[in-house]
């Protein structure tokens, strides 16, 4: 396109010079008269290049370039002067004028001017094109970034180190030692150990305490800005606040806890790295296990562990609805699509949008349900009850089940090509009984959580209890020993829980053989003894109840330990 130029002159023999000559190498030439004139053609048309004369019977050209300026305009202006040793003509070109030339007018002068124009104008835009897109990319970086010269002070923070730092918009062109830091002054060093070296510098896991004391844990990387022949100008500091990813590491080394599943066995650990693995990838992901081995804490810990935990998780039994209900609970439904379906109803996959949506029992949904949710999983969108308007999402899938469900597509009763898209990648719970050094751990986190609940402060299970729990082969799995914990809690009026505390079922099941010498586990020793009785006074049967053991076996510890008033406590 030819480049759009503007003249602006009360003669109209210099209008109509300029427009001959300027047209003449190809230019959209438009001309005004006066300022009044010229700033309405302004306001119309982007022009490339403004020619004005400075003295016009409405104002000044220095006016029309006052405003130009004002509006942010860029086109370059050329002032057009009778006497070019004036005053004004100086004036001009410290308001930013382009250039200036003078009356009469020379064609070839002119033309240089213009195209001179032209290119600065076309490298100006260039430039300002390369500066507004990165300063939306510092923006939008979520790492806090700082920028310093040579002499470590600020040049320009981003709007994460706002947040991160606690800096503001007043603290460009400080001194970096001089702002309030949260690292202890780390920071301040790596940044002039980067500066004297003039080498990139990082420093991984710095601990931060916020103004609110929260603890963060940050990395640092800072590189070198370099200028005119490659000389360090200054630095670029880049902070990472990697509290999330230490947390998460700190539970997967203790090997204990990950999220709220428990458990140290090694095929819980394959389980940890999986759900890790898995955490940052959006693809849809099958859990398996038989019921009660954690199904649901495993989607919750996918989720937690992702890019998008801070959005909904939302959860659907498939199994606890009919068909027809199942329907418009994921999909949604308008108004008057069924008998009682009085208004319009946002579905859970709608409600799950930017999130996670769960879909435990995935294996009983009927063929419709299959099919469109097939939908969703190739192309995001599905349609509401009642309404042929398809709805865009963008919904991260995880399903679970206790069934089989590849026998189920022999069977015919799941479709295969919905089976292959749930299962692009399993991740298989293991039964109780195949990590049975996990029953300890989960029997203590129980314990401190029913605790609490209760507002009991029960220390532990006898002895015998904890062993007919590890030998126990659990057909409920987790579920099951948290039930049966919690039967024992409600039953429980003293600081150890033992057989008279436990179901029915629980002592009826083959294998379970009860002690007549329940003793609590790990926990009834010479020295515990020793320290109720002192605290009773001797009075063995407060002693006994202290101990939360029977009079029976007290004495016989006694025996046992050869205990007396005199025996001294170690």
């Amino acid at each position: 396109m030819s480049a759009k130029i503007l003249v602006i002159d009360d003669e109209e023999s210099i209008r109509f010079t300029f427009e001959r000559f300027l047209a003449t190498e190809g230019y959209s030439v438009a001309t005004a008269e006066s300022c009044r004139e010229a700033l309405a053609r302004i306001n119309e048309t982007s022009f490339d290049v403004v020619f004005a004369d400075i003295i016009l019977g409405d104002g000044t050209g220095i006016d029309i370039l006052r405003e130009i300026r004002a509006r942010g305009l860029s086109c370059p202006v050329i002032m057009i002067t009778g006497d070019p040793g004036v005053e004004t003509a100086g004036d001009s070109i410290r308001l930013d004028a382009f250039d200036y030339i003078p009356k009469p007018i020379n064609q070839e002068a002119l033309l240089h001017a213009a195209q001179t124009a032209l290119k600065y104008k076309a490298l100006n835009d260039e430039k300002e094109k390369y500066r507004t897109n990165l300063e939306a990319i510092f923006r939008s970086v979520r790492d806090a970034i700082i920028t310093v010269d040579k002499e470590a002070v600020v040049i320009e923070f981003n709007e994460a180190a706002m947040t991160m730092c606690g800096y503001s918009r007043s603290d460009i062109g400080k001194a970096f030692s001089s702002l309030s830091e949260i690292c202890d002054g780390r920071c301040a060093e790596i940044l002039g150990e980067a500066i004297q070296s003039g080498a990139p510098v990082e420093a991984d896991r710095l601990e931060w305490r916020t103004a609110n004391g929260a603890r963060r844990v940050i990395s640092v990387r800072t590189y070198p800005l370099l200028g005119s022949q490659r000389a360090l100008a200054g630095v670029v500091m880049v902070l990472r606040d990697d509290t999330h990813l230490a947390e998460l590491e700190r539970e997967l080394t203790e090997h204990r806890h990950f999220y709220r599943i428990v458990g140290k066995s090694g095929p819980m650990q394959k389980v940890y790295s999986l759900i890790r693995a898995l955490a940052a990838v959006q693809t849809t992901v099958l859990i398996t296990g038989e019921s009660g081995t954690g199904k649901e804490l495993v989607a919750e810990a996918l989720h937690r562990a992702g890019e998008r935990s801070h959005k909904p998780l939302v959860k659907v039994n498939c199994s606890a609805l009919p068909e027809s209900l199942l329907e418009s609970e994921l999909f949604g439904h308008v108004k008057g699509a069924f008998t009682g379906a009085v208004r319009d109803n946002v579905g859970r996959f709608h409600r799950a949008d930017g999130g996670t949506i769960f879909l435990d029992e995935i294996g009983d949904i009927s063929p419709l349900i299959q099919l469109k949710l097939l939908r969703v999983l190739e192309k995001g969108e599905f349609e509401r009850v009642g309404n042929s308007a398809p709805v865009k999402v963008d919904v991260r899938l995880i399903v679970a089940t206790n069934k089989n469900l590849l026998e189920k597509v022999h069977l015919g009763e799941l479709r295969a090509d919905l089976y292959y898209r749930l299962k692009v990648v399993e991740i298989r719970l293991p039964p109780l009984r195949d990590r049975r050094e996990d029953i300890p751990l989960l029997v203590d986190h129980f314990r401190n959580g029913f605790n609490a609940k209760f507002k009991k402060t029960i220390a532990a299970l006898s002895s015998d209890v904890m062993k007919a729990f590890v030998k126990y082969p659990w057909p409920g799995n987790v579920r099951e020993l948290e039930h049966t914990m919690e039967h024992g809690f409600v039953l429980c009026s003293q600081n150890i829980i033992t057989f008279d505390h436990l179901p029915p079922d629980f002592l009826s099941a083959p294998g379970i053989e009860q002690s007549s010498h329940d003793e609590p586990h790990g926990t009834v020793d010479s020295h515990a003894i020793l320290e109720a009785l002192d605290k009773t006074a001797w009075n063995k049967a407060k002693a006994a109840r202290l101990l939360g053991i029977d009079r029976v076996t007290l004495y016989r510890k006694i025996k046992k330990y050869n205990l007396a008033e005199d025996t001294p406590k170690c």
